[in-house]
C-alpha cells in the first residue's frame, strides 16, 4: 500500500479518542504495539475511560516520527519519541488529565508565579532582572519551517533509539497532560500549566514536542533567539519552566544565554 493512501485508523486505536476517532485516517504502517493505561494504584484519584496512549513494542526507526507528524491533520494523533525503559509508560505510571484544563493557564501566569517561588535570594544567578520577573519574551525570527526542523530533530533523537508513542491531541504541547506525564514533578506537579508554557513556545517560537522521558522533555526550535538581549529574556523563560537548565549548567542566566543563541532544540531534565 502507498504511504499516501489514506485507511482508517489500526483497531484499537480509535479508543484513544473521545469520539471514538471518527473520520480519523492513518497512512503510516504502524509497528507494533499496544494502548497503555494508567495503573489504577498508581494515579488511584482519577476515573479513566480512555487509554492514554499507544506505545510501540521495539525502538523505531528514523524517519517514522516524521511520517506520523505529517499524517498528524487527518490521524489527530501526534508522535512522540518515548525515552526507553520499563517506566513510566509500560507500568502505565502516568497522570493524564483533560486537556481543556490548559485553557485556563497561560505562560505569563505561570512564569511570574514560578519566579517568586524560586527567588530563593538567587537575584545576582538572576541578573539583570532579579526580583524582577521580566514576563514572557518576544516571538522569536523563524529560521525554517517549524515542521521542517522537527523532522530534522526527531531524526537526532531517533538515534538513542527509542521506543514511540501516539496521543491523541491537537496540537504536540496538550501531549504533555493527555499522556500523563510526570516528568517535571519535583517543580510542578501537575503538567497542565506546562503544558500551557509550551503551547506558547509552539507560537513564539516554533516549538514541536519531539520526545519525553521520565523526566525529561525534547523540543525542536524554528524560531530561537538570535540576539544576547532576546537570549537572556528566553533563559529567563527557561529558570522558570526547569530551574536544572541554570542551577545543574552554567550557573547564571547569562551562561544559560549564551546556550540558546541560535540553537534549534530545547532539552530539559528535571532532578
Amino acid at each position: 500500500m502507498s504511504v499516501h493512501e489514506h485507511r482508517r485508523l489500526p483497531t484499537g486505536l480509535e479508543l484513544l479518542f473521545g469520539d471514538d476517532g471518527d473520520g480519523r485516517t492513518l497512512s503510516v504502517e504502524l509497528p507494533s504495539g499496544s494502548l497503555v493505561w494508567p495503573d489504577p494504584d498508581y494515579d488511584r484519584f482519577r476515573t479513566h475511560r480512555h487509554p492514554s496512549l499507544w506505545l510501540s513494542d521495539a525502538p523505531v526507526p528514523a524517519g517514522l516520527w516524521s511520517r506520523l507528524r505529517r499524517d498528524h491533520p487527518r490521524s489527530g494523533l501526534w508522535p512522540l519519541l518515548l525515552e526507553d525503559g520499563v517506566q513510566p509508560w509500560s507500568a502505565g505510571q502516568i497522570a493524564p488529565d483533560s486537556v481543556d484544563e490548559i485553557d485556563h493557564y497561560s505562560a505569563a501566569g505561570f512564569m511570574a508565579e514560578a519566579w517568586r517561588d524560586l527567588l530563593l535570594g538567587r537575584e545576582e544567578e538572576l541578573a539583570p532582572f532579579g526580583a524582577s520577573c521580566p514576563g514572557p519574551a518576544e516571538p522569536g525570527v523563524p529560521v525554517a519551517d517549524p515542521d521542517e526542523v522537527a523532522d530534522w530533530y526527531a531524526d537526532v533523537v531517533a538515534e538513542r533509539v527509542t521506543p514511540l508513542g501516539l496521543a491523541a491531541v491537537r496540537r504536540g504541547a496538550d501531549a504533555l497532560v493527555a499522556v500523563g506525564w510526570q516528568g517535571a514533578l519535583h517543580h510542578n506537579e501537575w503538567a497542565v500549566p506546562l503544558a500551557a508554557v509550551v503551547r506558547s513556545w509552539e507560537e513564539r517560537f516554533g516549538v514541536r514536542v519531539v520526545g519525553m522521558g521520565f523526566n525529561t522533555l525534547d523540543l525542536s526550535v524554528a524560531a530561537p533567539p538570535a540576539t544576547p538581549a532576546h537570549a537572556l529574556h528566553v533563559a529567563a523563560e527557561h529558570w522558570t519552566f526547569c530551574p536544572e537548565s541554570i542551577l545543574q549548567g552554567p550557573g547564571t542566566l547569562a551562561g544559560y544565554a549564551d546556550q540558546l543563541l541560535g540553537r534549534n532544540a530545547w532539552s530539559f531534565w528535571w532532578d
